[in-house]
């Protein structure tokens, strides 16, 4: 079986999906492929206390659900990523497939790496702007700070920085930085 996508062709989702389990992150943007290690415990820390937040305020709400990676997010027929967080409101989970997501998320948090900074800042950002994500979290545990990027008018737009970041895609949920790092 194949793993690499025909010469001179973009890789699709049907090539993404014929790459072996290899214990590393493997994703596709603009038909590019991108493989990172897998991550830090120090990333998995603060992944599982944002995951609990989050799940406890949406999912358990009852107002959507929450994923962790690895989980397939098909933004289009050329773009497969693999989030550390996503949420997804209950108008649309009928998007949600056993195998992937089909649908831009209402938020996908990135966590950082000390090889995915640029990556997740500009081709994940640039990304997730054109998808219609309406908000997108990239967290730094090392600096222990959070861009809040929130879509307004088609575009990200950045959000003062704060100990506490509030969604914007729905009310009354918030997320208390200060017991994350």
């Amino acid at each position: 079986m194949s793993t690499i996508a025909p010469k001179g062709q973009k890789w699709t989702y049907e090539d993404y999906a014929k790459l072996p389990e290899d214990g590393q992150r493997h994703e596709i943007i603009a038909g590019e492929h991108y493989v990172n290690a897998s991550p830090s415990t120090q990333h998995q820390h603060v992944s599982k206390r944002l995951q609990y937040q989050l799940y406890t305020k949406i999912e358990l709400a009852g107002l959507g659900v929450l994923f962790d990676a690895p989980i397939d997010v098909q933004l289009s027929e050329f773009d497969i990523v693999q989030p550390d967080l996503v949420i997804i409101l209950n108008d649309n989970i009928r998007k949600i497939t056993p195998t992937k997501i089909k649908v831009a998320p209402n938020l996908v948090v990135e966590i950082l790496s000390p090889s995915t900074g640029d990556y997740d800042r500009t081709i994940k950002k640039d990304l997730y702007e054109r998808s219609g994500v309406c908000e997108y979290w990239i967290v730094d545990p090392f600096e222990q700070q959070v861009d809040q990027w929130v879509l307004q008018n088609g575009k990200l737009a950045l959000l003062p920085k704060s100990n506490v970041l509030q969604l914007t895609f729905v009310n009354g949920v918030e997320v208390d930085l200060d017991t994350v790092w």
